[in-house]
């Protein structure tokens, strides 16, 4: 796979966001997003810290809010600037899976209970009907036999995994990463990205914020390059990473020594 092509792809577009805006006091993290992600989309969100990359994430499941624009799932509207309930907001978490940089695990829960959290407090599943569902996830993400261990006896990676496995069981819509691998010791990187692959295989729609280029060029239909709270420039893994249009794309990408392309 080159990123040029993707396994799953009608074209349907499920998410839509249009004048998405977010500030932090007087600065504008986020001015003005707009993007259209279709069915089988695997975007590769690029740019330097600070550049609003994982804010951009944070609002599309409201984690954060932003301040003013809308994100559209499926047809359906969510406007900023409306105090929601707790139940509206898990209604829309649902239907964007996220994975944090940290992992974000409850350490008092064992991998299993992790997984089958959501399941119970959000879609008000049956605990045998979550139970039966979480190990079938954990065995998605090849970690069957650590369904009793705590976070804290588990490597970056295998937590990592777990995370993954916890957004999948919620069959979200799409699966939204934010620098899913940032945290890891090197040598745990290549199991999450692994990982990841094999969804982008299955033809998942997922947005990926990442600082592995190489990775994004091999799998992803399109990378955005973020800076300014803006989209500087959108195209294929080609385009942006090999043959960059902007002055400020072009400078992002010189501070890498290196391409695994």
């Amino acid at each position: 796979m080159n990123g040029q092509t993707s396994p799953i792809r009608d074209g349907r577009v499920v998410l839509q966001i249009r004048g998405l805006r977010k500030r932090f006091g007087e600065q504008a993290v986020l001015d003005g997003i707009d993007l259209d992600v279709a069915q089988g989309d695997r975007i590769a969100i690029i740019g330097a810290s600070g550049s609003g990359k994982s804010t951009f994430l944070r609002c599309l499941n409201f984690l954060e809010m932003p301040d003013d624009g809308e994100v559209r799932f499926s047809g359906e509207t969510i406007r900023a600037g409306r105090r929601r309930s707790q139940r509206e907001l898990a209604a829309i978490r649902q239907r964007a899976g996220m994975v944090f940089q940290h992992f974000n695990l409850f350490p008092h829960l064992t991998a299993l209970g992790n997984v089958m959290e959501g399941l119970l407090t959000v879609r008000r599943m049956p605990r045998a009907q979550a139970q039966q569902l979480a190990r079938e996830q954990l065995a998605r993400v090849g970690l069957p036999e650590k369904a009793g261990e705590y976070p804290a006896r588990l490597s970056g990676g295998q937590k990592q995994r777990v995370a993954i496995a916890r957004a999948l069981a919620m069959e979200p819509e799409i699966l939204l990463f934010d620098e899913p691998t940032s945290a890891l010791d090197p040598g745990l990187v290549g199991e999450v990205l692994r990982l990841i692959r094999s969804l982008a295989d299955e033809g998942r729609t997922m947005l990926l914020v990442t600082h592995e280029l190489g990775f994004a060029y091999h799998v992803a239909t399109r990378v955005l390059f973020l800076a300014d709270g803006q989209i500087q420039e959108q195209g294929t893994p080609q385009q942006v990473l090999k043959n960059p249009q902007r002055e400020k794309t072009r400078a992002f990408l010189a501070s890498f020594a290196e391409f695994d392309f």
